[in-house]
């Protein structure tokens, strides 16, 4: 983390329910949670996740955490179980007094593999308006949901979510970037706020035009979705079980000289 900092990154992403360690592939054959069955939270999970935010905060770090991800989210019973693991998560960060954290309730909200109805689409913002209800001391976290590739967010969501996260896996050209960047600030709803992409697929950091250069020059953030493809060696890949979290493969370097590059550091 304190390399990446250095070349000038100021956030990245975790789940509560991890990632694919995949890529792209079946995202059920393994039980990757924070939380039990009811929503409670596992003190294993919440140790590591402690040290994480800590040593982002010492840094000067922001995380976007999210809560649920598809393929993991039948291993909560029912939807009050999703209610509790909301409120149990976003209790945890106030008793342990972060201030360095944004919510992203569930990546890719309209995938269809979720499986319970209050993490799809169309009731998302009930959750989004849960964690808004959840203050202490005049604070709050702010919160909202992703989507997937190259689909521009819904109103309800664009209208009580704090910021906008979108992705940019399969939209492959630097002008089709910025058109969905152009068609999320023009759904009903939106008003001046930060709109984020954080997770997308497209490299080509070698080139003037690229997803990466498309997004800043219309001052979104973008997010850096790196997985090992089949072939590569364990270097590659931040999200590919085993990870090397150090800059080390062609395609980590590439993309971190670009983030030195427009960051100045």
């Amino acid at each position: 983390m304190e390399e990446w900092n250095h070349h000038g990154l100021n956030a990245f992403t975790i789940n509560l329910q991890g990632g694919s360690p995949v890529g792209y592939g079946n995202q059920k054959n393994w039980l990757n949670s924070a939380f039990y069955e009811d929503g409670r939270l596992r003190p294993a999970f919440m140790n590591r996740l402690k040290k994480i935010l800590d040593r982002a905060d010492e840094l000067n770090m922001v995380v976007i955490l999210g809560l649920f991800y598809f393929g993991q989210d039948q291993n909560l019973a029912d939807e009050q179980a999703i209610r509790n693991g909301v409120a149990n998560a976003i209790n945890w960060l106030f008793d342990h007094g972060y201030r360095n954290v944004l919510i992203e309730v569930n990546n890719e909200c309209n995938i269809p593999q979720y499986d319970h109805d209050i993490l799809k689409a169309d009731r998302i913002h009930e959750l989004i308006n849960l964690v808004k209800s959840i203050e202490r001391n005049g604070y709050r976290f702010l919160v909202s949901t992703s989507y997937g590739g190259n689909f521009v967010p819904l109103p309800n969501v664009v209208e009580v979510a704090d910021f906008i996260l979108i992705h940019g896996n399969g939209v492959k050209t630097y002008e089709a970037m910025q058109q969905l960047i152009d068609k999320t600030r023009q759904v009903k709803g939106y008003r001046t706020m930060p709109v984020v992409v954080n997770e997308d697929d497209h490299f080509d950091f070698d080139k003037d035009k690229n997803n990466f250069v498309a997004a800043i020059e219309k001052y979104v953030s973008w997010g850096y979705f790196d997985y090992r493809k089949p072939g590569e060696d364990f270097s590659v890949g931040y999200q590919t079980v085993p990870v090397d979290w150090g800059i080390t493969s062609d395609r980590k370097k590439a993309f971190f000289s670009k983030v030195r590059e427009i960051t100045g550091k």
